[in-house]
């Protein structure tokens, strides 16, 4: 009982290993879709654009870094103009920036 006990546990952490690398693919798409679509905010390209907004997004969402950070440095324009937009200074950008570029 105890043999079969150990293959059931060995083999639900190897399927688990496996499974991993696929569950954090999809958060990382998530993230740049998000990243994309606050860029095509930021443009001008809001939700009622339509064909600009679309053309936008698939070249975003294709698009490779140039270098590491590069949809980093995307979410950074977009929370930068953002809080211009808010007039925000000092204190109250830093918060405001923290808080853009973590979500």
């Amino acid at each position: 009982m105890t043999k079969t006990a150990n293959i059931v546990v060995v083999s639900l952490f190897v399927s688990g290993l496996y499974t991993a690398p696929f569950a954090m693919a999809a958060t990382a798409q998530q993230n740049k879709m998000k990243t994309c679509n606050e860029a095509a905010t930021a443009k001008g390209l809001g939700e009622g654009k339509g064909d600009e907004r679309k053309a936008f997004i698939e070249e975003c969402l294709s698009a490779k870094p140039a270098k590491a950070g590069g949809t980093q440095q995307i979410k950074m324009k977009s929370c930068n103009k953002e809080a211009g937009e808010k007039n925000l200074k000092g204190d109250e950008r830093k918060k405001f920036m923290s808080t853009c570029l973590s979500n």
